[in-house]
């Protein structure tokens, strides 16, 4: 699989990346989860499927691999993988992101999975235990669902920070969910702490179901930035179409990677073939027209049980 630059951040990434979100803990919001992992999710059997899933996509060419301290153990499992294959950083490119605290105690049926917060304090916690696990590794970090409503974009000292971090050698991005997307890529555009931009990449949904993002995701594309579209598979609601789904989202000329979410081998095998399909600008369009009303799609995505 050939690589390619991640914007202009220096990095680079595989047209096709790893996300562990749906096996760095027990319970998940992607659709049948039960067929994909059974009743055994203990956090022996979850390190062992991360790194039989990280195995799989190395072997075929993947590069970039993205997790989150939210994720359960998935930077803890990351890691142990890295040191067992004798990985080194520069064999692949590594993001994770700080945010939001996992609480869910590796209960499927938790009342609270994780918790959200975006003070200076949080981002200065989680770099420490990020980078205790990653090292040397890491090389992006990217805000966990930032939204103009928790005011991260805002915050000066959480900026400054990000600055710092950025100063210090990490590619800093953030990562978007919600039917304002796009609003917040553009406001992120724009912000400045002591006259820097601390951002070079953007994380979005974008899916044959939720596309709105798309415009706004061009123009960070256009300034540089990196840009991760996640959950091409709407939460596995297009899982059926699953190699269609993940070529529609490359076929976008602003897009550097997309994540695969899979939790079996053999789901990322079937992903990977996105990379044969090549839909032109007319077939993209025709796939497009099942497209959803952004509100409407967030409004399910967050009825979706953790199961």
């Amino acid at each position: 699989m050939d690589q390619r630059p991640f914007g202009r951040t220096g990095l680079s990434v595989t047209p096709i990346g790893f996300g562990l979100a749906a096996v760095g803990r027990p319970g998940y919001i992607t659709l049948g989860r039960d067929d994909d992992l059974g009743t055994e999710r203990s956090v022996a059997a979850l390190e062992r499927r991360s790194h039989e899933l990280l195995d799989a996509a190395y072997d075929v060419g993947v590069r970039y691999v993205d997790a989150a301290r939210s994720y359960g153990f998935a930077e803890r499992f990351l890691s142990s993988w890295l040191a067992h294959r004798r990985r080194t950083p520069a064999d692949l490119t590594v993001g994770s992101k700080w945010g939001y605290t996992y609480v869910g105690d590796w209960h499927v049926d938790a009342k609270v999975h994780e918790v959200k917060d975006h003070s200076l304090a949080a981002l200065v916690r989680q770099i420490a235990e990020s980078r205790a696990l990653l090292g040397d590794f890491l090389d992006l970090y990217q805000i966990h669902s930032a939204t103009l409503e928790s005011g991260v974009l805002q915050d000066q000292r959480v900026l400054t920070e990000l600055n710092r971090l950025r100063e210090s050698g990490l590619v800093i991005g953030l990562s978007v969910s919600g039917p304002r997307q796009a609003a917040v890529i553009r406001r992120a555009l724009t912000v400045e702490a002591d006259g820097v931009n601390p951002f070079q990449s953007v994380q979005a949904t974008w899916n044959l179901l939720e596309p709105s993002a798309g415009p706004a995701l061009a123009e960070a594309h256009a300034a540089g930035w990196g840009v991760i579209v996640k959950e091409a598979l709407a939460n596995g609601r297009l899982a059926s179409r699953d190699a269609t789904a993940i070529s529609a989202a490359l076929a976008n000329p602003w897009v550097d990677t997309v994540l695969s979410g899979a939790a079996t081998t053999e789901q990322l095998r079937s992903n990977l073939r996105a990379l044969e399909l090549r839909p032109s600008a007319a077939e993209l369009e025709d796939l497009l027209k099942g497209a959803e009303p952004a509100d409407l799609y967030w409004k399910e995505r967050s009825a979706l049980p953790w199961t």
